[in-house]
């Protein structure tokens, strides 16, 4: 059983020491434990710093891309290095390194694909009462679109099983939290929370620039990938509201045009015109988005199985190789080469043998 822990980074080479440090070097249940760290486009010495660490792998990236491609590049890096088990953390020590045993526990006794810490957010010192009601209306919603039960939805801190890292595609560039909760929700994976503890701040988020900010981004990434996942369901919730505008708009002029004797209400007929016109139109798009929707699943299974062909389809000593075990099949190749060339040396030199004979007959 071998569990990498990845950090994303960017700019973190005055608390990637002290977080490297608080990380567990081994764990009971875990065979190997290795560290990765995933260099966005750091400029003040990030992954010299995890050198010097002694950091088991680092990925770099020599522009930054964004904390939701770091986090995939580090989970595709971890796949690639044979991981079982994968743990996501800040880089800004935020969460308690102490607490990853904790963390993985549901994913060593089989009954979580996806465990997220839980930062109980109402005991975070640091966070004011306005972001503490922001995370908890923020967490509600994500609960209600991915169909789980997650408290803190946009902890960072997540241990990941082998398999479910295989079935994660993250599309945004903002944050990778949301979307790979829904994603999960949405493909029946087992997501489990576990209480964690949170270290004191050092410094201040570099995801958003303000409340507002975080907000919209947020909001926006929501919306759109549960239509992405949900898209006939969706539509079908925009489709209904302007049927039923343009429905009791229709029942309005149709009212007025029996029950008074001086026809008017044009404006009526015609504003129900244009919502029962719109909304045939979004649920015909929405017929076509749940195609497009169909289309998405094969492909993602497509990309699935090369994912486990290019990581799993190997035979247990293949496995072993590329950690560094010896093989021994080819050792036992290279003497039989070697013999073949010996063997064709006597048919040579009885060739001018056979052909003295004949002459001195």
């Amino acid at each position: 059983m071998k569990l990498i822990i990845q950090i994303p980074c960017f700019n973190e080479s005055e608390t990637l020491a002290e977080t490297v440090a608080d990380l567990p070097v081994r764990i009971p249940g875990v065979d190997a434990v290795e560290y990765l760290i995933i260099d966005d486009g750091s400029t003040d010495g990030t992954a010299e710093v995890a050198r010097e660490l002694g950091v088991h792998h680092i990925v770099r990236f020599p522009q930054n891309r964004g904390l939701a491609r770091g986090f995939m590049a580090g989970i595709d890096a971890c796949l690639k290095l044979g991981a079982d088990l994968i743990v996501n953390t800040d880089a800004d020590n935020q969460y308690c390194g102490a607490d990853i045993p904790l963390l993985i526990e549901p994913l060593l006794s089989g009954d979580a694909d996806l465990v997220v810490g839980d930062r109980q957010v109402d005991s975070v010192a640091h966070f004011s009462s306005t972001k503490k009601k922001l995370q908890k209306i923020g967490s509600w919603v994500v609960r209600l679109a991915s169909n789980t039960r997650i408290p803190d939805a946009t902890s960072g801190f997540r241990a990941i099983r082998r398999e479910a890292a295989l079935r994660m595609f993250v599309t945004s560039e903002f944050t990778y939290t949301l979307e790979t909760l829904i994603q999960a929700g949405q493909a029946k994976l087992a997501v489990a929370a576990v209480p964690i503890r949170t270290n004191p701040k050092t410094r201040d988020s570099r995801l958003f620039r303000s409340i507002g900010e975080y907000l919209r981004r947020s909001a926006s990434t929501i919306l759109r990938i549960y239509t992405m996942y949900r898209p006939l369901k969706a539509f079908l919730f925009m489709f209904g509201l302007l049927f039923a505008g343009g429905l009791a708009l229709s029942v309005r002029f149709l009212y007025f045009h029996f029950t008074e004797t001086n026809t008017g209400h044009v404006q009526s007929l015609i504003l129900a015109s244009i919502l029962l016109i719109s909304a045939f139109m979004v649920l015909l798009v929405g017929l076509l988005a749940d195609l497009v929707a169909a289309n998405r699943k094969l492909l993602q299974d497509a990309i699935i199985r090369l994912r486990r062909l290019e990581y799993d389809d190997q035979e247990p000593g293949a496995r072993d190789a590329e950690r560094g075990a010896v093989e021994e099949p080819e050792a036992k190749k290279e003497p039989e080469a070697k013999k073949k060339p010996e063997a064709k040396k006597p048919e040579a030199k009885k060739e001018p043998e056979a052909k003295k004979k004949p002459a001195e007959g």
